[in-house]
């Protein structure tokens, strides 16, 4: 008989030092001293004395060590809690990615594992590590996050609150040196804790946890309300099309997250060349395959046709699906077809008369970080 998934809560933040872990583990403290069985399965410090004493008394699961590359690294001993197996468990920073030789690649796939074992979590991250936010952060901070959690997992949460902290309170803490030490916080000063900036990554989370909210009450309400779209009209069908332009991805992640706003279905279609793979250039190859896995890994069924004419084929698929709205990458004028035909995107729009179609622009270059 196979136990029941545990339940999933997430704090939420947009920036370090706004109090996640703090609040994770006071939550845990109150658990524990209501009569639950509590551990802590992964807490990072980070040298703040206030978390710190908030984490004394707490369980702690020892981490695994994992020597990699001539260095010893700690991460979350997985098979630890289940063979303990808690009623709660306290897991930080859920969009960490696992050193190899780990279990699994990332920690939210950890945290599945023990959700799947019955095992409640609560978990704490920022709102800048959503996939399909990570366009509009990179636009707002110029930085693009690398460790970032697919949406369908945290709509997987029973539960979603924000650990919330004005910009000015947020940056008084960084000069006190509760965030940061002196020469680190003054480094964040320069680049990502600016007023302007902290304000926008609020916004983004406080719109986030509204969303999130609406969408748990709406599946909570019973018949015949439930039946109630909250959008007026048919429901939507977004088509993603996928090309070997980088910009691709943005246009995945935006596909994604429409989708998900209007609750309607997200599809993604691939159209090869007579051939398929093998008339591809390798690099072409490469772009396309790591397209369709991403857009996979987001959940959105993918297909992949073969045709000569990419447009007509883009089109059909729309009105055999119901589509309501096709996305594409903005083409670039170095990617012309041979004797002039026009862009994808272009006979698109000119063939597409009945539905919406959305050409998704280049973004500006971006400064990576993990």
């Amino acid at each position: 008989m196979r136990v029941r998934d545990g339940h999933l809560k997430i704090v939420l933040g947009y920036a370090a030092g706004v109090g996640k872990t703090y609040q994770m583990l006071t939550e845990g403290q109150q658990l524990s001293a209501d009569g639950h069985d509590v551990v802590l399965g992964y807490f990072e410090p980070h040298s703040r004395k206030d978390t710190i004493a908030r984490a004394v008394g707490l369980e702690t699961i020892p981490r695994r060590k994992i020597a990699y590359r001539g260095h010893l690294f700690e991460e979350m001993d997985v098979d630890a809690i289940l063979q303990r197996r808690p009623e709660i468990c306290l897991v930080d920073e859920f969009p960490h990615t696992n050193v190899p030789g780990s279990g699994r690649a990332k920690r939210w796939e950890d945290v599945i594992v023990l959700l799947e074992a019955g095992i409640d979590v609560i978990t704490t991250m920022n709102i800048q590590h959503l996939e399909s936010l990570n366009d509009q952060v990179r636009m707002i901070t110029g930085i693009g996050v690398r460790e970032t959690i697919p949406d369908w997992v945290v709509k997987r949460a029973d539960i979603v609150v924000f650990a919330d902290l004005t910009p000015g309170a947020l940056l008084n803490r960084l000069d006190r040196g509760v965030i940061y030490s002196p020469e680190k916080a003054g480094k964040a000063r320069e680049n990502f804790f600016k007023e302007g900036t902290l304000a926008a990554l609020r916004e983004l989370a406080l719109r986030q946890t509204a969303h999130e909210l609406e969408m748990r009450q709406s599946q909570d309400m019973t018949p015949p309300t439930a039946a109630i779209h909250p959008f007026p009209g048919p429901p939507e069908t977004i088509l993603i099309h996928l090309s070997d332009v980088p910009e691709t991805a943005a246009v995945i992640r935006r596909g994604r997250r429409v989708a998900d706003y209007l609750q309607g279905d997200c599809l993604a279609l691939l159209v090869l060349p007579e051939g398929g793979w093998n008339v591809l250039s390798e690099a072409s190859r490469a772009i396309l395959r790591r397209h369709v896995e991403f857009a996979r890994g987001l959940q959105i069924p993918t297909r992949i046709l073969e045709s000569s004419e990419v447009a007509e084929q883009i089109v059909a698929f729309a009105k055999t699906n119901g589509v309501t709205q096709i996305m594409l990458a903005q083409p670039r004028l170095t990617r012309l077809s041979p004797f002039g035909k026009k862009p994808v995107a272009m006979e698109v729009i000119q063939m597409a008369t009945d539905v919406q179609v959305t050409v998704i622009a280049r973004g500006r270059p971006e400064v990576t970080v993990h």
